[in-house]
Protein backbone atom coordinates (compact mmCIF):
# COMPACT_ATOMS: atom_id res chain seq x y z
CA UNK A 1 0.00 0.00 0.00
CA UNK A 2 1.15 3.44 -0.76
CA UNK A 3 3.61 5.00 1.61
CA UNK A 4 1.45 8.09 1.66
CA UNK A 5 -1.37 6.15 4.03
CA UNK A 6 1.22 5.53 6.94
CA UNK A 7 2.59 9.26 6.85
CA UNK A 8 -0.92 10.57 7.23
CA UNK A 9 -2.29 7.99 10.01
CA UNK A 10 1.06 8.62 12.05
CA UNK A 11 1.00 12.63 10.84
CA UNK A 12 -2.63 12.89 12.47
CA UNK A 13 -1.59 10.93 15.94
CA UNK A 14 1.57 13.26 16.34
CA UNK A 15 -0.40 16.60 15.30
CA UNK A 16 -3.09 15.27 17.83
CA UNK A 17 -0.88 14.59 20.78
CA UNK A 18 -3.74 12.12 21.44
CA UNK A 19 -6.46 9.90 20.76
CA UNK A 20 -9.19 10.44 18.84
CA UNK A 21 -12.22 12.43 20.73
CA UNK A 22 -14.69 10.33 22.98
CA UNK A 23 -18.19 10.96 21.68
CA UNK A 24 -21.19 9.13 20.22
CA UNK A 25 -20.80 7.79 16.95
CA UNK A 26 -24.89 8.91 16.61
CA UNK A 27 -23.66 12.60 17.17
CA UNK A 28 -20.27 12.50 14.66
CA UNK A 29 -20.92 9.93 12.00
CA UNK A 30 -18.41 9.97 9.88
CA UNK A 31 -19.24 7.32 6.96
CA UNK A 32 -17.71 6.15 3.96
CA UNK A 33 -20.01 4.33 1.13
CA UNK A 34 -18.42 1.68 -0.65
CA UNK A 35 -20.35 0.04 -3.93
CA UNK A 36 -18.78 -3.17 -2.73
CA UNK A 37 -18.64 -4.45 -6.47
CA UNK A 38 -16.68 -1.69 -7.54
CA UNK A 39 -13.96 -1.26 -4.53
CA UNK A 40 -11.28 -4.23 -4.77
CA UNK A 41 -11.27 -7.41 -6.14
CA UNK A 42 -10.31 -9.84 -3.40
CA UNK A 43 -11.32 -13.20 -4.53
CA UNK A 44 -10.81 -13.28 -8.02
CA UNK A 45 -12.30 -16.99 -7.73
CA UNK A 46 -15.91 -15.41 -6.93
CA UNK A 47 -16.43 -13.13 -10.33
CA UNK A 48 -18.79 -15.35 -12.04
CA UNK A 49 -20.73 -17.01 -9.26
CA UNK A 50 -23.79 -18.06 -10.86
CA UNK A 51 -22.76 -17.86 -14.19
CA UNK A 52 -22.59 -14.61 -14.38
CA UNK A 53 -20.53 -12.47 -17.30
CA UNK A 54 -19.25 -9.55 -18.85
CA UNK A 55 -21.08 -8.53 -22.01
CA UNK A 56 -17.54 -7.72 -23.59
CA UNK A 57 -18.54 -4.16 -24.15
CA UNK A 58 -18.66 -1.17 -22.02
CA UNK A 59 -19.50 -3.20 -18.70
CA UNK A 60 -21.98 -0.52 -17.41
CA UNK A 61 -24.22 -3.14 -15.65
CA UNK A 62 -22.12 -6.13 -15.27
CA UNK A 63 -20.38 -7.23 -11.89
CA UNK A 64 -16.52 -6.29 -11.61
CA UNK A 65 -15.34 -8.50 -9.28
CA UNK A 66 -15.23 -6.10 -6.17
CA UNK A 67 -15.88 -8.29 -2.99
CA UNK A 68 -15.79 -8.51 0.79
CA UNK A 69 -12.43 -9.60 0.78
CA UNK A 70 -11.43 -6.55 -1.04
CA UNK A 71 -12.91 -4.61 1.95
CA UNK A 72 -11.04 -6.16 4.55
CA UNK A 73 -7.62 -5.95 2.46
CA UNK A 74 -8.15 -2.33 2.63
CA UNK A 75 -8.68 -1.96 6.06
CA UNK A 76 -5.77 -4.08 6.62
CA UNK A 77 -3.92 -2.14 4.78
CA UNK A 78 -4.87 1.32 6.82
CA UNK A 79 -7.18 2.59 4.11
CA UNK A 80 -10.18 3.27 6.13
CA UNK A 81 -8.00 4.36 9.56
CA UNK A 82 -5.58 6.97 7.84
CA UNK A 83 -8.88 8.58 6.43
CA UNK A 84 -10.50 8.85 10.14
CA UNK A 85 -13.84 7.65 9.23
CA UNK A 86 -15.84 5.42 11.69
CA UNK A 87 -18.48 3.59 9.83
CA UNK A 88 -18.25 1.94 6.19
CA UNK A 89 -21.59 1.43 4.70
CA UNK A 90 -21.82 -1.67 2.03
CA UNK A 91 -24.04 -2.48 -0.91
CA UNK A 92 -26.34 -5.08 0.42
CA UNK A 93 -24.76 -8.24 0.61
CA UNK A 94 -27.47 -10.85 0.63
CA UNK A 95 -28.06 -12.52 -2.67
CA UNK A 96 -29.59 -10.96 -5.55
CA UNK A 97 -31.24 -12.11 -8.91
CA UNK A 98 -28.67 -14.54 -10.70
CA UNK A 99 -29.20 -13.02 -14.16
CA UNK A 100 -29.48 -9.45 -15.83
CA UNK A 101 -32.70 -7.65 -17.33
CA UNK A 102 -32.40 -4.55 -19.63
CA UNK A 103 -31.01 -1.69 -18.87
CA UNK A 104 -31.91 1.70 -19.86
CA UNK A 105 -33.30 1.81 -23.27
CA UNK A 106 -32.24 -1.45 -24.25
CA UNK A 107 -28.95 -0.23 -24.28
CA UNK A 108 -26.89 -2.78 -21.52
CA UNK A 109 -27.64 -5.55 -19.25
CA UNK A 110 -28.06 -4.73 -15.89
CA UNK A 111 -26.92 -6.78 -13.43
CA UNK A 112 -27.51 -6.47 -9.30
CA UNK A 113 -24.15 -5.61 -8.49
CA UNK A 114 -25.59 -2.64 -6.26
CA UNK A 115 -27.36 -4.92 -4.30
CA UNK A 116 -30.91 -3.43 -4.96
CA UNK A 117 -32.66 -6.44 -6.66
CA UNK A 118 -32.68 -8.77 -3.71
CA UNK A 119 -33.59 -12.52 -3.73
CA UNK A 120 -32.49 -14.27 -0.82
CA UNK A 121 -32.00 -12.16 2.27
CA UNK A 122 -30.52 -15.05 4.38
CA UNK A 123 -27.91 -15.95 2.69
CA UNK A 124 -24.66 -14.01 1.23
CA UNK A 125 -24.62 -13.53 -2.95
CA UNK A 126 -21.70 -15.58 -3.74
CA UNK A 127 -20.07 -12.53 -5.81
CA UNK A 128 -19.68 -11.08 -2.75
CA UNK A 129 -17.65 -13.69 -0.67
CA UNK A 130 -18.28 -16.24 2.18
CA UNK A 131 -19.81 -16.47 5.83
CA UNK A 132 -16.16 -16.89 6.70
CA UNK A 133 -14.71 -13.27 4.79
CA UNK A 134 -18.01 -11.45 6.25
CA UNK A 135 -17.10 -12.31 9.62
CA UNK A 136 -13.24 -11.76 9.19
CA UNK A 137 -14.37 -8.35 7.78
CA UNK A 138 -16.60 -7.00 10.25
CA UNK A 139 -14.35 -8.16 12.70
CA UNK A 140 -11.17 -6.45 11.48
CA UNK A 141 -13.37 -3.11 11.05
CA UNK A 142 -14.46 -3.35 14.76
CA UNK A 143 -10.57 -4.11 15.66
CA UNK A 144 -9.77 -0.71 14.28
CA UNK A 145 -13.15 1.04 15.89
CA UNK A 146 -15.01 1.15 12.72
CA UNK A 147 -18.73 0.76 12.62
CA UNK A 148 -19.66 -1.57 9.51
CA UNK A 149 -23.67 -0.79 8.04
CA UNK A 150 -25.77 -2.74 5.77
CA UNK A 151 -27.69 -1.04 2.61
CA UNK A 152 -31.37 -2.82 3.53
CA UNK A 153 -34.69 -2.82 1.21
CA UNK A 154 -37.81 -3.40 2.49
CA UNK A 155 -39.82 -1.98 -0.21
CA UNK A 156 -39.21 -4.37 -3.03
CA UNK A 157 -37.26 -7.77 -4.03
CA UNK A 158 -35.91 -7.97 -7.15
CA UNK A 159 -37.39 -8.55 -10.62
CA UNK A 160 -37.77 -12.26 -12.31
CA UNK A 161 -35.45 -12.13 -14.47
CA UNK A 162 -34.59 -15.08 -17.25
CA UNK A 163 -31.68 -16.67 -15.32
CA UNK A 164 -33.50 -16.73 -11.73
CA UNK A 165 -36.07 -18.40 -13.30
CA UNK A 166 -34.54 -21.35 -14.71
CA UNK A 167 -32.52 -21.75 -11.86
CA UNK A 168 -35.39 -21.93 -9.14
CA UNK A 169 -37.80 -23.65 -11.83
CA UNK A 170 -40.54 -20.68 -12.61
CA UNK A 171 -41.97 -21.99 -15.21
CA UNK A 172 -43.05 -18.88 -17.39
CA UNK A 173 -40.46 -19.00 -19.39
CA UNK A 174 -40.74 -20.16 -23.20
CA UNK A 175 -38.22 -22.27 -24.90
CA UNK A 176 -35.14 -21.08 -25.71
CA UNK A 177 -35.10 -18.39 -23.04
CA UNK A 178 -31.48 -18.40 -22.28
CA UNK A 179 -30.21 -17.23 -25.47
CA UNK A 180 -32.26 -14.29 -25.32
CA UNK A 181 -30.52 -10.52 -25.79
CA UNK A 182 -31.47 -6.84 -24.94
CA UNK A 183 -33.73 -6.48 -27.97
CA UNK A 184 -36.55 -9.59 -27.27
CA UNK A 185 -35.71 -10.35 -23.86
CA UNK A 186 -39.28 -9.89 -22.35
CA UNK A 187 -40.46 -12.03 -25.31
CA UNK A 188 -39.04 -14.82 -23.83
CA UNK A 189 -40.87 -14.12 -20.28
CA UNK A 190 -44.55 -15.19 -20.61
CA UNK A 191 -46.25 -12.51 -18.68
CA UNK A 192 -49.59 -14.18 -19.10
CA UNK A 193 -48.76 -17.38 -18.21
CA UNK A 194 -51.49 -19.23 -15.56
CA UNK A 195 -51.29 -17.47 -12.19
CA UNK A 196 -50.43 -20.93 -10.57
CA UNK A 197 -46.99 -20.94 -12.61
CA UNK A 198 -46.25 -17.07 -11.10
CA UNK A 199 -47.19 -18.16 -7.65
CA UNK A 200 -44.05 -20.21 -7.84
CA UNK A 201 -42.47 -17.53 -7.52
CA UNK A 202 -42.93 -14.86 -4.66
CA UNK A 203 -46.75 -15.43 -4.63
CA UNK A 204 -49.73 -12.97 -4.17
CA UNK A 205 -49.92 -12.37 -0.29
CA UNK A 206 -46.39 -11.48 -0.22
CA UNK A 207 -46.10 -8.66 -3.28
CA UNK A 208 -48.15 -6.89 -5.39
CA UNK A 209 -46.89 -6.36 -9.06
CA UNK A 210 -49.93 -7.24 -11.35
CA UNK A 211 -49.04 -10.46 -12.73
CA UNK A 212 -51.55 -13.16 -12.74
CA UNK A 213 -52.84 -13.92 -9.26
CA UNK A 214 -50.73 -10.98 -8.03
CA UNK A 215 -52.32 -7.65 -6.79
CA UNK A 216 -52.09 -4.56 -9.26
CA UNK A 217 -49.69 -1.75 -7.66
CA UNK A 218 -51.75 0.99 -5.21
CA UNK A 219 -51.62 4.58 -5.52
CA UNK A 220 -50.01 5.98 -3.13
CA UNK A 221 -46.04 6.05 -1.73
CA UNK A 222 -46.35 3.22 0.73
CA UNK A 223 -48.42 0.31 -2.45
CA UNK A 224 -46.93 1.76 -5.76
CA UNK A 225 -44.27 -0.25 -7.93
CA UNK A 226 -41.01 1.63 -8.17
CA UNK A 227 -39.71 1.09 -11.30
CA UNK A 228 -41.63 -1.91 -12.35
CA UNK A 229 -40.16 -3.52 -9.16
CA UNK A 230 -42.72 -6.27 -7.00
CA UNK A 231 -43.47 -4.17 -4.23
CA UNK A 232 -43.25 -6.26 -0.90
CA UNK A 233 -47.09 -5.89 1.29
CA UNK A 234 -44.90 -4.73 4.49
CA UNK A 235 -48.24 -3.13 5.67
CA UNK A 236 -50.77 -6.44 4.92
CA UNK A 237 -51.91 -8.10 8.17
CA UNK A 238 -52.17 -11.54 6.54
CA UNK A 239 -50.42 -14.62 7.67
CA UNK A 240 -47.62 -16.04 5.23
CA UNK A 241 -46.17 -19.08 4.02
CA UNK A 242 -42.58 -19.13 2.66
CA UNK A 243 -42.57 -18.31 -0.85
CA UNK A 244 -42.51 -21.56 -3.32
CA UNK A 245 -38.99 -20.75 -4.47
CA UNK A 246 -37.17 -20.31 -1.13
CA UNK A 247 -39.10 -23.47 -0.02
CA UNK A 248 -37.32 -25.29 -2.47
CA UNK A 249 -33.91 -23.77 -2.58
CA UNK A 250 -31.79 -25.84 -1.14
CA UNK A 251 -29.22 -23.35 0.57
CA UNK A 252 -31.73 -20.61 2.11
CA UNK A 253 -31.22 -19.91 5.67
CA UNK A 254 -34.81 -18.87 5.75
CA UNK A 255 -37.29 -21.13 7.64
CA UNK A 256 -41.03 -21.43 8.01
CA UNK A 257 -41.91 -18.47 10.87
CA UNK A 258 -45.52 -19.71 11.77
CA UNK A 259 -48.45 -16.92 11.94
CA UNK A 260 -46.02 -14.29 10.59
CA UNK A 261 -46.25 -11.28 8.41
CA UNK A 262 -44.15 -9.95 5.53
CA UNK A 263 -42.87 -7.62 7.62
CA UNK A 264 -42.26 -10.49 10.57
CA UNK A 265 -40.61 -12.30 7.63
CA UNK A 266 -38.16 -9.44 6.84
CA UNK A 267 -37.72 -8.10 9.76
CA UNK A 268 -36.50 -11.83 10.87
CA UNK A 269 -34.06 -11.99 7.89
CA UNK A 270 -32.62 -8.68 8.01
CA UNK A 271 -31.79 -8.49 11.69
CA UNK A 272 -30.18 -12.31 11.43
CA UNK A 273 -27.21 -10.32 10.17
CA UNK A 274 -27.08 -8.16 13.02
CA UNK A 275 -27.38 -11.36 15.56
CA UNK A 276 -24.70 -13.37 13.58
CA UNK A 277 -21.82 -10.84 12.75
CA UNK A 278 -22.54 -7.99 14.84
CA UNK A 279 -23.44 -5.80 11.89
CA UNK A 280 -23.48 -2.25 13.88
CA UNK A 281 -26.34 -0.50 11.35
CA UNK A 282 -28.31 -0.25 8.40
CA UNK A 283 -28.98 2.37 5.90
CA UNK A 284 -32.09 1.97 4.82
CA UNK A 285 -33.04 2.10 1.10
CA UNK A 286 -36.69 3.89 -0.39
CA UNK A 287 -37.63 5.07 2.97
CA UNK A 288 -40.52 6.94 1.65
CA UNK A 289 -42.11 3.79 0.38
CA UNK A 290 -42.30 1.69 3.86
CA UNK A 291 -45.14 2.39 6.38
CA UNK A 292 -43.25 4.31 9.08
CA UNK A 293 -43.95 1.27 11.32
CA UNK A 294 -42.13 -1.22 9.64
CA UNK A 295 -38.95 0.95 10.29
CA UNK A 296 -39.85 1.19 13.90
CA UNK A 297 -40.07 -2.93 14.49
CA UNK A 298 -36.81 -3.12 12.10
CA UNK A 299 -35.14 -0.46 14.66
CA UNK A 300 -36.37 -2.10 17.93
CA UNK A 301 -35.36 -5.67 16.51
CA UNK A 302 -32.33 -4.98 15.17
CA UNK A 303 -31.19 -2.99 18.60
CA UNK A 304 -31.86 -6.54 20.57
CA UNK A 305 -30.04 -8.58 18.30
CA UNK A 306 -27.16 -6.20 18.55
CA UNK A 307 -26.96 -6.08 22.05
CA UNK A 308 -27.63 -9.66 22.53
CA UNK A 309 -24.34 -10.57 19.89
CA UNK A 310 -22.57 -7.97 22.08
CA UNK A 311 -23.11 -9.71 25.35
CA UNK A 312 -22.20 -12.69 23.48
CA UNK A 313 -18.80 -11.04 22.02
CA UNK A 314 -17.45 -9.14 24.31
CA UNK A 315 -14.05 -9.05 22.99
CA UNK A 316 -14.96 -8.09 19.50
CA UNK A 317 -17.24 -5.10 19.92
CA UNK A 318 -16.43 -1.30 19.69
CA UNK A 319 -18.41 -0.22 22.77
CA UNK A 320 -22.25 -0.51 24.34
CA UNK A 321 -24.13 2.06 21.74
CA UNK A 322 -27.30 0.90 20.74
CA UNK A 323 -27.60 0.06 16.75
CA UNK A 324 -27.79 3.01 13.92
CA UNK A 325 -29.96 3.44 11.40
CA UNK A 326 -29.79 6.32 8.43
CA UNK A 327 -32.50 6.04 6.06
CA UNK A 328 -32.85 7.51 1.96
CA UNK A 329 -36.24 9.71 1.75
CA UNK A 330 -35.73 10.95 -1.15
CA UNK A 331 -35.62 14.89 -1.44
CA UNK A 332 -35.35 15.22 2.40
CA UNK A 333 -32.95 17.74 3.87
CA UNK A 334 -32.26 18.89 7.28
CA UNK A 335 -35.40 19.15 8.87
CA UNK A 336 -36.53 16.91 11.40
CA UNK A 337 -39.60 15.12 10.63
CA UNK A 338 -41.78 12.24 12.54
CA UNK A 339 -38.99 9.90 10.70
CA UNK A 340 -36.73 10.12 13.68
CA UNK A 341 -39.38 8.84 16.06
CA UNK A 342 -40.38 5.44 14.14
CA UNK A 343 -36.37 4.60 14.02
CA UNK A 344 -34.33 6.75 12.44
CA UNK A 345 -31.00 8.42 13.98
CA UNK A 346 -30.64 10.36 10.87
CA UNK A 347 -31.41 10.76 7.15
CA UNK A 348 -29.10 11.34 4.33
CA UNK A 349 -29.57 14.95 3.39
CA UNK A 350 -30.45 15.69 -0.04
CA UNK A 351 -29.52 19.55 0.51
CA UNK A 352 -26.14 19.68 0.42
CA UNK A 353 -24.69 18.35 -2.79
CA UNK A 354 -25.89 21.95 -4.91
CA UNK A 355 -25.54 23.51 -1.57
CA UNK A 356 -21.53 22.91 -1.04
CA UNK A 357 -20.49 23.64 -4.90
CA UNK A 358 -20.84 27.41 -3.87
CA UNK A 359 -17.67 27.58 -1.22
CA UNK A 360 -18.31 31.08 -1.06
CA UNK A 361 -21.88 31.10 0.63
CA UNK A 362 -20.64 28.02 2.62
CA UNK A 363 -21.84 30.06 5.73
CA UNK A 364 -25.14 30.59 5.33
CA UNK A 365 -25.35 27.14 4.71
CA UNK A 366 -22.93 26.14 8.35
CA UNK A 367 -25.26 28.65 10.10
CA UNK A 368 -28.33 26.80 8.98
CA UNK A 369 -27.69 23.29 10.08
CA UNK A 370 -25.72 24.68 13.14
CA UNK A 371 -28.80 26.07 14.58
CA UNK A 372 -30.61 22.68 13.70
CA UNK A 373 -28.42 20.48 14.57
CA UNK A 374 -26.20 21.58 17.29
CA UNK A 375 -26.31 20.10 21.09
CA UNK A 376 -28.66 17.23 20.81
CA UNK A 377 -31.76 17.64 18.99
CA UNK A 378 -32.61 14.30 18.85
CA UNK A 379 -31.66 13.80 15.27
CA UNK A 380 -29.13 13.81 12.53
CA UNK A 381 -28.17 14.17 8.88
CA UNK A 382 -25.72 12.69 6.55
CA UNK A 383 -24.71 15.16 4.16
CA UNK A 384 -22.79 14.05 1.18
CA UNK A 385 -21.09 15.71 -2.03
CA UNK A 386 -21.44 12.71 -4.65
CA UNK A 387 -23.99 9.89 -4.61
CA UNK A 388 -24.86 6.90 -6.92
CA UNK A 389 -27.91 8.00 -7.02
CA UNK A 390 -27.65 11.31 -8.08
CA UNK A 391 -24.58 12.62 -9.54
CA UNK A 392 -20.70 12.91 -8.58
CA UNK A 393 -18.96 16.16 -7.19
CA UNK A 394 -16.89 17.80 -10.29
CA UNK A 395 -13.76 15.93 -10.09
CA UNK A 396 -11.26 19.31 -10.98
CA UNK A 397 -13.24 20.76 -7.73
CA UNK A 398 -13.02 17.98 -5.25
CA UNK A 399 -10.31 19.90 -2.78
CA UNK A 400 -13.32 22.54 -2.19
CA UNK A 401 -16.13 20.00 -1.83
CA UNK A 402 -14.06 17.81 0.26
CA UNK A 403 -13.14 21.23 2.58
CA UNK A 404 -17.13 22.16 2.63
CA UNK A 405 -18.35 18.83 3.12
CA UNK A 406 -15.83 17.99 5.77
CA UNK A 407 -16.39 20.73 7.95
CA UNK A 408 -20.00 20.61 7.62
CA UNK A 409 -22.33 20.57 10.70
CA UNK A 410 -23.86 17.07 11.21
CA UNK A 411 -22.65 13.48 9.94
CA UNK A 412 -21.31 13.47 6.75
CA UNK A 413 -20.84 10.55 3.46
CA UNK A 414 -17.71 9.91 2.04
CA UNK A 415 -18.88 8.36 -1.57
CA UNK A 416 -16.00 5.90 -2.50
CA UNK A 417 -13.20 7.44 -4.48
CA UNK A 418 -14.41 11.31 -3.91
CA UNK A 419 -11.05 11.12 -1.66
CA UNK A 420 -8.86 10.16 -5.21
CA UNK A 421 -10.70 11.83 -7.40
CA UNK A 422 -12.01 8.70 -8.89
CA UNK A 423 -13.38 9.40 -12.71
CA UNK A 424 -16.86 8.79 -13.77
CA UNK A 425 -17.34 5.63 -15.93
CA UNK A 426 -19.63 4.67 -18.32
CA UNK A 427 -23.07 5.13 -18.83
CA UNK A 428 -25.80 5.95 -21.14
CA UNK A 429 -28.43 9.33 -21.52
CA UNK A 430 -30.96 6.90 -20.30
CA UNK A 431 -29.31 6.15 -17.00
CA UNK A 432 -26.45 8.47 -16.00
CA UNK A 433 -26.55 7.73 -12.30
CA UNK A 434 -24.21 4.23 -13.78
CA UNK A 435 -21.72 6.94 -14.33
CA UNK A 436 -21.20 6.83 -10.78
CA UNK A 437 -20.38 3.77 -9.41
CA UNK A 438 -16.96 3.28 -11.92
CA UNK A 439 -14.09 0.81 -10.27
CA UNK A 440 -11.94 2.34 -7.59
CA UNK A 441 -9.10 4.30 -9.39
CA UNK A 442 -6.17 2.37 -7.30
CA UNK A 443 -3.81 3.03 -10.09
CA UNK A 444 -4.45 6.64 -10.55
CA UNK A 445 -4.98 7.90 -7.04
CA UNK A 446 -5.03 11.79 -7.17
CA UNK A 447 -2.45 12.56 -4.29
CA UNK A 448 -3.46 16.14 -3.69
CA UNK A 449 -6.74 15.37 -3.21
CA UNK A 450 -6.35 12.21 -1.02
CA UNK A 451 -3.76 14.55 0.98
CA UNK A 452 -6.68 17.16 1.38
CA UNK A 453 -9.26 14.51 2.55
CA UNK A 454 -7.34 12.83 4.70
CA UNK A 455 -6.21 16.07 6.96
CA UNK A 456 -9.69 17.24 7.28
CA UNK A 457 -11.18 14.13 7.80
CA UNK A 458 -9.01 13.36 10.76
CA UNK A 459 -9.28 16.56 12.45
CA UNK A 460 -12.86 16.33 12.03
CA UNK A 461 -12.84 12.85 13.66
CA UNK A 462 -11.12 14.31 16.72
CA UNK A 463 -13.45 17.23 17.18
CA UNK A 464 -17.10 16.18 17.76
CA UNK A 465 -17.69 20.22 18.10
CA UNK A 466 -17.30 20.01 13.93
CA UNK A 467 -20.38 18.05 13.85
CA UNK A 468 -22.28 19.07 17.05
CA UNK A 469 -20.82 22.12 18.33
CA UNK A 470 -22.41 25.90 17.41
CA UNK A 471 -20.88 28.05 14.71
CA UNK A 472 -19.63 31.07 15.22
CA UNK A 473 -18.48 33.26 11.99
CA UNK A 474 -15.56 35.31 13.58
CA UNK A 475 -14.35 36.56 9.83
CA UNK A 476 -15.26 37.23 6.19
CA UNK A 477 -12.13 38.12 4.94
CA UNK A 478 -10.92 35.86 4.85
CA UNK A 479 -13.36 33.16 6.01
CA UNK A 480 -12.83 32.26 9.79
CA UNK A 481 -14.91 30.46 11.82
CA UNK A 482 -15.30 28.52 15.35
CA UNK A 483 -17.04 25.61 16.54
CA UNK A 484 -17.64 25.34 20.48
CA UNK A 485 -19.32 22.17 22.32
CA UNK A 486 -22.59 23.07 23.93
CA UNK A 487 -20.51 22.13 27.00
CA UNK A 488 -17.39 23.78 26.21
CA UNK A 489 -15.62 20.50 26.54
CA UNK A 490 -14.11 20.82 22.67
CA UNK A 491 -13.74 24.02 20.60
CA UNK A 492 -11.90 24.52 16.98
CA UNK A 493 -11.15 27.31 14.69
CA UNK A 494 -10.89 26.81 11.02
CA UNK A 495 -10.29 29.09 8.02
CA UNK A 496 -10.75 28.76 4.56
CA UNK A 497 -8.90 30.45 1.29
CA UNK A 498 -5.69 31.14 3.55
CA UNK A 499 -2.97 31.25 1.93
CA UNK A 500 0.76 32.95 3.31
CA UNK A 501 1.53 34.43 6.15
CA UNK A 502 -1.86 36.06 7.59
CA UNK A 503 -2.93 36.89 10.84
CA UNK A 504 -6.07 35.47 12.48
CA UNK A 505 -9.07 36.07 14.54
CA UNK A 506 -9.97 33.21 17.39
CA UNK A 507 -11.65 35.88 19.33
CA UNK A 508 -12.43 34.23 22.50
CA UNK A 509 -12.46 30.79 21.74
CA UNK A 510 -9.06 30.84 22.79
CA UNK A 511 -7.47 32.65 25.47
CA UNK A 512 -4.35 34.63 25.16
CA UNK A 513 -1.35 31.91 25.43
CA UNK A 514 -2.68 28.86 24.17
CA UNK A 515 -0.50 26.77 22.45
CA UNK A 516 -2.66 25.80 18.84
CA UNK A 517 -1.65 23.94 15.89
CA UNK A 518 -2.42 23.79 12.58
CA UNK A 519 -3.83 20.44 12.01
CA UNK A 520 -3.16 20.56 8.15
CA UNK A 521 0.13 21.49 7.88
CA UNK A 522 1.75 20.53 11.46
CA UNK A 523 2.37 24.23 11.89
CA UNK A 524 2.20 25.64 15.69
CA UNK A 525 1.39 29.24 17.06
CA UNK A 526 -0.26 31.20 20.32
CA UNK A 527 -2.50 33.30 20.71
CA UNK A 528 -2.00 36.89 21.60
CA UNK A 529 -4.81 39.46 21.30
CA UNK A 530 -7.33 37.38 20.56
CA UNK A 531 -5.18 36.50 17.47
CA UNK A 532 -2.71 33.70 15.71
CA UNK A 533 -0.32 34.25 12.80
CA UNK A 534 -0.20 31.33 10.09
CA UNK A 535 1.31 29.93 7.10
CA UNK A 536 -1.36 28.78 5.24
CA UNK A 537 -1.77 26.33 2.32
CA UNK A 538 -5.28 27.04 1.28
CA UNK A 539 -7.30 25.78 4.93
CA UNK A 540 -6.26 26.43 8.28
CA UNK A 541 -7.30 23.65 10.93
CA UNK A 542 -6.91 25.17 14.18
CA UNK A 543 -6.64 23.24 17.98
CA UNK A 544 -5.12 23.46 21.32
CA UNK A 545 -2.23 21.58 21.29
CA UNK A 546 -2.09 19.28 24.26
Amino acid sequence: MRQIFAIFLAFGCVLSGRPLAASDFSDNPIVYFVVTDRFKNGNPDNDHSYGRKKDGLSEIGTFHGGDLAGITEQLKAGWFSSLGVNAIWITAPYEQIHGWVVGGNQEFKHYSYHGYYATDFTVLDRNMGTPDELREMIDTAHAQGIRVLFDVVMNHPGYLDIQSALDFRIPVLWRGADKAGLRDYHEYIDYNADKKKWAQWWGGAWVRSGLPGYAPEGGDDYTKQLAYLPDFRTESTEKVDLPPFLKAKRDTQAKVIPNATVRDYLVTWLTSWVREYGVDGFRCDTVKHVEPAAWKRLKADATKALADWKLQNPTKKIDDQPFWMVGEYWGLGTEKSALYSNGFDAMINFDFQDRAANLRDIDSVYRDYSAKLSGDPGYNVLSYISSHDTKLFPRNRLIDGGTALLLAPGGVQIFYGDETARPLGPSVNSDPQQATRSDMNWNAINESVLSHWSKLTQFRARHPAIARGRHARLSSNPYVFSRVAIDGSDRVVAAIGVSGEQELTVGDVFANGTKLQDAYTGREAIVSGGKVKVLGEGVVLLEARR
